[in-house]
């Protein structure tokens, strides 16, 4: 019987990690290997592509692990659009807080730089934020959005809550995702506002 080991989800978290804190092109194989103890050998075995292949493998893990928040977050919150705003913010800026501001988006860093991508990987962090938004546009859907405009408020919520990544970043300080909360609430989802479907 093979002997099983963990190099394989140990080397996608350490990429996932590495990425979020300093980028694709900044994180060499080196690092890697060295930060998650795999071999290089074992490491081949199961990304016979490399690095491009571990960089597949912690984007898919990176948005599956972000659609189930978000996905939680819809759950807690049926039929609340203000409660699900003020949830999403929070979440990300104690995700944020618990990283020590070092963690950004993953899916961003790498779509800062596309020209270093592949046409795999930017297609993978494409459809990553596809399909976050799409689940936050059936959420405000529930809570009785016009499709167009749920999909719009969608489109700039997860616009925002990526800037406020960068932000909080720079100033090491949640208060961008506080500001941009209250914002959001006030002028996207209000009840009563212009989000919500009318006669």
């Amino acid at each position: 019987m093979p002997r099983t080991t963990d190099a394989r989800p140990r080397a996608i978290a350490t990429a996932q990690r590495l990425f979020r804190i300093q980028g694709y092109t900044a994180t060499g194989l080196t690092q890697i290997l060295e930060e998650s103890g795999a071999p290089k050998g074992s490491f081949y075995f199961h990304f016979p592509r490399g690095k491009a292949q571990l960089a597949e493998e912690a984007i898919d893990n990176y948005v599956a692990n972000r659609i189930a928040v978000l996905r939680e977050i819809s759950a807690n919150t049926t039929g609340d659009a203000l409660n699900f705003v003020h949830q999403l913010f929070r979440t990300f800026a104690a995700e944020m807080v618990a990283s020590d501001f070092q963690y950004g988006c993953l899916m961003q860093n790498l779509a800062n730089e596309l020209p270093a991508l592949d046409a795999e990987l930017t297609k993978r962090v494409a459809r990553g934020f596809a399909e976050s938004t799409e689940i936050i546009a059936e959420h405000f859907k529930g809570c009785g959005f016009a499709p167009a405009r749920a999909s719009a408020t969608a489109a700039a919520l997860v616009a925002a809550l990526e800037g406020a990544r960068t932000i909080a970043r720079l100033e090491r300080t949640p208060a961008v995702f506080e500001a941009l909360a209250e914002v959001s609430a006030q002028r996207w989802v209000a009840p009563g506002g212009d989000g919500l479907q009318t006669e």
